[in-house]
């Protein structure tokens, strides 16, 4: 019997082990598919490519382009990064009204301009679009439709840049422009396929009563928010303002860095560009758009150090026209620490503690009224019967004081007539 238990118990641990085994890398697979790691590594790959970009073309390019860059030129960056600031506030707005939620376009516009500088300034390129969508998430009172809010409207934006970056690459020239004419057919009949098996599934879907009320959910939120005649077209207008503007801002870099090329060359090498920021693998930013400028510019015959050059430019310039959301993030902090102050009761109560903690004045008495005194005759005094009948019965000790007063243990007062003695007391 002991035998058989032995052998039972042996032949499970090889199988709780395995099991054990799996639930480790399953736990490992979980950490490392998890934001913070994604970030990390996002930001390792940014780190790598500038340094290879540094190491094969040298400092020169990011130098030069820092130093071609004037007070005009930093005016026109803030005045393009304050038009696309405020039509991709709009869009965000319009995307949180689509799905419920209210959101004032004056601080959609702020909060933007704070989540572009918070994109610029820390590593991921993402943080800033995290911070506006948890608070605008905690101020309405629901997260997890402030966190559909933004990413529907980011969803927005990168859809008209594939939309614009597609049809400009299958039609002008450009360094992919073969490469994309000969992926464009099995990337179209892949759509078509797709769009055929999704129709194919909604004609033959089971009843509502088994398909995940959560993704229901989402997709309604999704087709009110961006596809709905209320929101459609002020969605179309301000993604399309919005990615007019980047353009602007890159061919304004371009012509600082004097790379010498029209409009119709730099569109398309520009929307390379702006697609691969959109690139979770950067450092603000910076990254996979300096080294896809650098190998587009030399590929087009325009220098990839230009390139680079261009690219450097377009970062300090999107840097720059992101400063107003530092005054943002400055006046948010200070009146947050103000309203502090003002509801901490230790502050508030601190003029009343001072009052209360200074000498007091004392008043002036009023003079008593003079009330006949004893009459003294030579060195004896006498006082009246009456007035020493009142004083006795004011100034008499009451019964309960007396009481504990002769309960005392070691009391002078005597007892009865007689002195205290240890067998009294």
């Amino acid at each position: 019997m002991s035998t058989h238990t032995g052998e039972t118990a042996g032949a499970e641990t090889p199988t709780a082990k395995a099991r054990a085994g799996k639930g480790g890398v399953r736990r490992l697979l979980g950490r490392l598919g998890g934001p913070a790691v994604r970030t990390r590594l996002g930001t390792l790959a940014g780190v790598v490519i500038l340094a290879v970009l540094f190491w094969r073309l040298g400092t020169g390019a990011f130098v030069d382009g820092v130093r071609r860059i004037d007070a005009s030129t930093l005016a026109a960056a803030l005045g393009i990064g304050l038009l696309t600031t405020v039509f991709s506030a709009w869009r965000w707005a319009l995307v949180a009204r689509g799905i419920g939620i209210r959101l004032p376009f004056g601080a959609a516009v702020a909060d933007y301009y704070r989540a572009l500088f918070l994109n610029a300034a820390l590593p991921g390129g993402v943080l800033g679009d995290v911070h506006r969508a948890v608070r605008h998430g905690q101020d309405a009172g629901d997260l997890g439709r402030g966190v559909r809010a933004v990413v529907l409207e980011r969803t927005a934006g990168q859809l008209a840049l594939f939309a614009a970056g597609g049809a400009v690459l299958l039609t002008m020239p450009s360094p992919v422009h073969d490469q994309i004419r000969q992926a464009a057919l099995p990337a179209g009949l892949g759509l078509l396929g797709a769009c055929a098996v999704v129709l194919a599934l909604r004609m033959n879907r089971a009843p509502s009563g088994r398909k995940p009320r959560v993704v229901r959910g989402l997709l309604g939120e999704a087709r009110q928010a961006l596809f709905s005649r209320s929101t459609a077209p002020g969605v179309l207008v301000s993604s399309v303002v919005v990615l007019a503007g980047y353009v602007a801002m890159f061919v304004l870099a371009a012509d600082v860095a004097g790379a010498g090329a029209s409009v119709a060359q730099l569109l398309p090498l520009a929307l390379l560009a702006l697609l691969a920021m959109s690139l979770p693998l950067n450092v603000g930013g910076w990254g996979p758009r300096e080294g896809v400028a650098a190998w587009a510019f030399g590929a087009a015959g325009l220098g990839a150090g230009r390139g680079l050059t261009v690219a450097v430019v377009y970062g300090v310039l999107s840097l720059a026209a992101s400063l107003p959301g530092a005054v943002v993030l400055v006046a948010r902090w200070y009146t947050a620490a103000r309203d502090r102050r003002t509801a901490d009761p230790a502050h508030s109560t601190a003029a009343t503690r001072v009052v209360m903690e200074a000498p007091a004045v004392p008043e002036p008495r009023p003079l008593a009224p003079r009330t006949p005194g004893p009459e003294r005759q030579g060195c004896v005094v006498r006082i009246p019967a009456q007035l020493s009948e009142v004083r006795s019965e004011k100034y008499a000790p009451k019964e309960s004081a007396r009481l504990a007063r002769s309960s005392l243990p070691f009391s002078a007062v005597p007892s009865e007539g007689r002195p205290m003695t240890p067998e009294s007391v």
